[in-house]
């Protein structure tokens, strides 16, 4: 396919604001793909390179790119930047000044900016630019357009996960395909393997499709409960497992080589090197296990909050972090064994194993767990797990399997936070802000625009505004992240009928807590035919940026209207 004509398509996505019409033109598209092509395509159209695990990074900046667009329109600097100040995107811009053949593949593009992307070293920033200056020679103007965009990350088309998903079942004419493509996903965290694995053996490979080491598995989530009579009376005897606060972690080891991937599908090996080393030294020749990161304190063993934890997500000063707050790590869930799937195994057989495979270890313990069919133990249990500052307990179906992806009754947590007036903590997506007025006028931005996210439509919709609970250090940080991802309008895939001063990309997750969960007409999250939504009676964060989650990892609708019905029955004996 030229990349003419891929262009044409985000011409055509970029041009809706109807979700049925994005999944028709995503369809044609992915119907005229080839196979050797629909991975690659699947990625440019999500703005990546590759999955966020693998994580290539272009490293070009505004300042770089208005260079290159210098060089290969002819024109000096300064015009460069008087267009740019004028069109306010360097998208625009790069549309204005170039206007090349039109003679490139997707695959030539693609391999174009692979290139710019593994370039390093001495002399990279040269390279670099002699590989996009070059590319911009040869496109169009409007090819130059989105290559600038997805260049600074700015490509903005608005297509999640689920969109992908319900496309490719288009694509091959049955939507009811939809569940299977989602288990192949959920079992590798890639898209494009998946289309690609599709588009070449059909659905008999989609239907074979198995785990494997160095491909995160999404990650199994929690149901709620108000009590332990609640979780009881739903599970029967059940494992109650200590839950802790800190960096949820899925560890793959295939012989000496070992990897590390966050709750939102990240590479954080590097980062944590003493479970690294840990985890070399597993009898097993392959395994996946998943558990929690925690920083603690090397004289008392006592366990840091989670924003002391926080600090050691950093890509520098690895090592002098790793000696000031050493990590303990928490396993709780074993998914492969020497090649063995274990996801499909219930859970007190990959429990047993577990043990057995963490036994001994320095850095790495199985989680504290306990079995009972006594609410009364829960609780007990409960007081003292909370008493030693963990944040509650998880209990497990003890014949449950380990579902990919999904979120279900196998596992049900009970937080500390279940004391207070709100069931819970919420996480809520970021998709704008309101500026600051009067003492906040100094900081740009006085409040957040918050969002829950609806999976079945892959939209995210607001529940609150939140402008509490940051210090003025965070309100300034806020700022500066938020700029680098605003856009003109509201992004597609935000259903909001409040109108925000500034309008971001939803990347961002905030933690909050509220008094309740109330009606309101405001708001759009689990509106009904009469218009009223649900709404957070006075929000205020309680923890900063959350860099361990990603947009969709915020609570859902479906969440938020099961909160507020059991808000008035929270007790925990």
């Amino acid at each position: 396919m030229k990349f003419k004509r891929l262009v044409g398509y985000f011409e055509r996505i970029e041009a809706t604001a109807k979700r049925l019409d994005m999944f028709d033109i995503l369809s044609e598209l992915f119907k005229e793909t080839q196979p050797d092509e629909i991975d690659r395509i699947i990625y440019l159209t999500q703005g990546q390179l590759l999955p966020p695990f693998h994580a290539p990074e272009l490293g070009i900046s505004e300042k770089l790119l208005i260079r290159a667009l210098s060089e290969a329109s002819n024109k000096p600097t300064k015009t460069v930047e008087e267009i740019f100040k004028a069109t306010g995107d360097l998208g625009e811009s790069a549309e204005q000044l170039i206007n090349g053949k039109e003679a490139l593949g997707v695959n030539q593009v693609y391999d174009e900016l692979m290139a710019i992307a593994e370039t390093s070293g001495k002399g990279s920033v040269n390279i670099k630019m002699g590989f996009l200056s070059g590319l911009l020679r040869a496109v169009s103007s409007v090819e130059a357009k989105y290559i600038a965009r997805f260049i600074l990350g700015r490509l903005r088309l608005g297509i999640g996960d689920p969109t992908v998903l319900e496309a490719l079942a288009l694509s091959e004419g049955d939507r009811a395909l939809r569940p299977e493509l989602e288990r192949a996903y959920n079992l590798c965290s890639d898209l494009g393997l998946v289309a690609k694995t599709l588009k070449t053996g059909g659905m008999k490979a989609i239907e074979k499709f198995r785990i494997r080491v160095g491909y995160p598995i999404r990650m199994a989530l929690c149901e709620r409960l108000p009590s332990s009579e609640d979780i009881i009376e739903k599970m029967g005897r059940a494992a109650i497992e200590a839950k802790y606060d800190g960096f949820r972690c899925q560890v793959h080891k295939k012989g000496d080589t070992i990897e590390i991937f966050s709750r939102n599908l990240e590479r954080t090996t590097k980062m944590f090197p003493e479970i690294r080393e840990a985890a070399r030294s597993l009898p097993a020749r392959e395994a996946i296990f998943e558990g929690e990161a925690l920083a603690y304190n090397e004289i008392t063993g006592e366990l840091f909050p989670f924003q002391v934890t926080m600090q050691r997500k950093r890509k520098h000063g690895i090592e002098e972090m790793a000696k000031e707050y050493p990590l303990r790590f928490f396993a709780f869930d074993l998914l492969l064994f020497d090649g063995e799937d274990y996801t499909e195994k219930p859970y007190s057989e990959r429990r047993d194993k577990l043990v057995s495979l963490v036994k001994g270890n320095a850095v790495i313990e199985a989680a504290r767990m306990f079995e009972t069919s006594d609410p009364k133990e829960i609780t007990k249990h409960f007081e003292e797990f909370v008493e030693t500052g963990l944040e509650g307990v998880v209990a497990k179906r003890l014949d449950g399997v380990y579902t990919a992806g999904s979120r279900n009754f196998n596992w049900i947590k009970l937080k500390r936070s279940y004391r207070g007036e709100l069931a819970d903590t919420i996480d809520v997506c970021v998709v704008g802000y309101f500026r600051g007025r009067g003492a906040r006028a100094r900081f740009g931005v006085g409040a957040l625009l918050a969002a829950v996210y609806d999976s079945e439509s892959d939209t995210f919709k607001t529940v609150s505004k939140v402008g509490t609970g940051f210090t003025d250090e965070e309100f300034l940080q806020v700022k500066t992240m938020l700029d680098e991802i605003t856009i003109k309008k509201k992004h597609p895939r935000v259903d909001s009928e409040v109108e925000a001063d500034v309008w971001v990309t939803p990347r961002y997750v905030v933690t909050v807590t509220a008094d309740e969960i109330t009606r309101s007409p405001m708001h759009t999250a689990g509106r009904d035919l009469e218009g009223v939504g649900y709404a957070l009676r006075f929000p205020r964060a309680v923890d900063f940026l959350r860099p361990d989650k990603s947009a969709e990892d915020a609570n859902t609708v479906d969440e938020i209207i099961k909160m507020e019905a059991q808000q008035k029955q929270v007790k925990v004996k």
